[in-house]
């Protein structure tokens, strides 16, 4: 084989180094030195194990039974209710303070006091969506195989990626809304799920469960909304993030709305 074949053979390879040394290069300064953020390397580490235990759990499960992990439940939910609350509290605290615009705020890349602030909490929502994979883990243990549907995974794994990128590149800005609006629905959500894994006593009081589903979709569309604005206004953040979050949204929509309509509309026709 001739040398300009080998090259031809090789600048793939050396395309992806390339563009590798490229996503490592040109991430925020500041938040490289943090947890899981300097390589996607890590994450794409534990999405792949993810995936794993998605296809593999059910398997080991089956011939098992239900493991009781009530205690465990009450816990991290709870747990989960007092870490959204904290982001809650940091994405408004911070994003009032440093005066931050709805409808265009570019990224604080400083290290004020505020910009770091912004840009620790936004890492906190990252890790929270990595501590939120073991929400699936417990449907598994608990042989709750029908929770494990296509929208529960897309949601837990695209989430990972997309803060990261977040963090790893515009850490503040215009996607502190997105972090406030969830940190919000993810309280009452992390709510409803501690009270219900409290015991069948607490189920007459969660009436209110197919308005998350609403209130997730109502979150989905003002992110859209908010992200298109800032997509077409004259605004210095980068409008490549802007078209990410727009077309995620959007397959929010679609996936929660047809969820919404399976497990309560269709139901509702099928009893008249």
């Amino acid at each position: 084989m001739t040398r300009t074949a080998v090259s031809k053979v090789a600048s793939p390879w050396q395309r992806l180094q390339t563009l590798y040394q490229w996503i490592l290069d040109n991430g925020d300064k500041r938040t490289d030195p943090w947890l899981l953020v300097y390589s996607p390397v890590p994450i794409t580490c534990i999405f792949l194990c993810y995936l794993i235990i998605v296809w593999l759990g059910p398997k080991l499960m089956a011939n098992k039974q239900p493991v009781n992990i009530k205690a465990i439940l009450i816990v991290y939910n709870f747990a989960m209710v007092c870490l959204s609350g904290y982001m809650f509290y940091e994405f408004t605290a911070t994003s009032w303070l440093a005066n931050y615009s709805l409808m265009c705020q570019p990224v604080d890349y400083s290290n004020s006091p505020l910009g770091i602030r912004m840009a620790k909490v936004c890492w906190w929502f990252y890790f929270s969506k990595v501590i939120e994979l073991s929400d699936t883990v417990f449907f598994i243990l608990r042989k709750k195989n029908s929770q494990l549907t296509f929208l529960h995974v897309y949601h837990h794994c695209t989430m990972i990626f997309n803060w990261w990128a977040g963090v790893k590149y515009v850490a503040g800005g215009q996607s502190f809304l997105i972090g406030l609006i969830n940190c919000l629905v993810h309280v009452v959500m992390y709510l409803y799920y501690g009270l219900a894994a409290c015991g069948p006593h607490m189920h007459p009081y969660l009436w209110w469960k197919r308005y998350l589903t609403s209130l997730q979709l109502i979150q989905f569309f003002i992110v859209t909304l908010h992200t298109t604005y800032n997509l077409f206004a004259d605004c210095n953040f980068p409008d490549y993030m802007n078209m990410v979050v727009v077309a995620y949204a959007l397959s929010l929509i679609a996936l929660f709305s047809n969820f919404y309509y399976q497990s309560y509309l269709a139901k509702k026709t099928k009893r008249a």
